[in-house]
């Protein structure tokens, strides 16, 4: 039998962030989701393999971008 899926809030306890910064970090493919439909959950055993791993760098480094069309 399969584990207990979290939802995206009950992940983001556990990673000590807040929901929308895990609602980001899932939606940048940083954190392991599963998808159902609309819904997005997260697998236990997948999430403390990414914390055991030492986790995943954001796409692009740390700092994002700005679209600043006068480089200033």
């Amino acid at each position: 039998m399969p584990a207990n899926l979290l939802s995206l809030a009950e992940a983001a306890k556990c990673l000590r962030v807040s929901y929308a910064r895990a609602t980001d970090l899932a939606r940048r493919g940083v954190i392991p989701v599963v998808r159902l439909g609309r819904q997005v959950r997260v697998n236990p055993t997948d999430l403390q393999s990414f914390i055991s791993n030492g986790g995943k760098a954001l796409p692009g480094g740390w700092r994002l971008k700005t679209k600043n069309p006068e480089g200033k």
